[in-house]
């Protein structure tokens, strides 16, 4: 997926392993004003100051724009935790339940608040090309 990166949050440099990270899709739903009343580049720069934030092409999860991905850092992937996909996180609340669950480790290091059971999904597996997806 083509990605942008924001600057990393002061203590994530490469020394050390791997934080937590973030990825944020802003393409044809996400991040548009498609999805009104919410300050994407605010949300996205919000999420920056506490893990290193990617923004992604189109996710295509569409129905559930605004999408976040919780990645989880080194110690957490050791741990078990897989990615969490959230979406419809329309508000700036969801984003600082979201950041402060990252503060606070993320998935695998931090149980996940309940407040963001909300917003988590699992992302449809589709074997058909993205494209084909569209289309049909």
């Amino acid at each position: 997926m083509p990605e942008t990166r924001t600057d990393e949050p002061a203590g994530a440099g490469s020394a050390g392993p791997a934080p937590c990270r973030i990825v944020v899709c802003r393409d044809c739903c996400c991040g548009s004003p498609k999805v009104t009343g919410v300050d994407h580049t605010e949300q996205t720069a919000r999420l920056a100051e506490h893990a290193p934030v990617r923004v992604s092409t189109c996710l295509d999860v569409c129905d559930q724009a605004n999408v976040i991905v919780v990645q989880p850092s080194a110690a957490g992937r050791a741990a078990g935790a897989r990615p969490v996909w959230l979406g419809l996180v329309n508000d700036p609340d969801a984003t600082e339940d979201i950041a402060a669950w990252v503060r606070a480790g993320g998935p695998g290091i931090a149980p996940r608040p309940d407040i963001l059971d909300l917003y988590a999904f699992t992302p449809r597996r589709d074997p058909r090309p993205r494209d084909a997806a569209r289309t049909a």
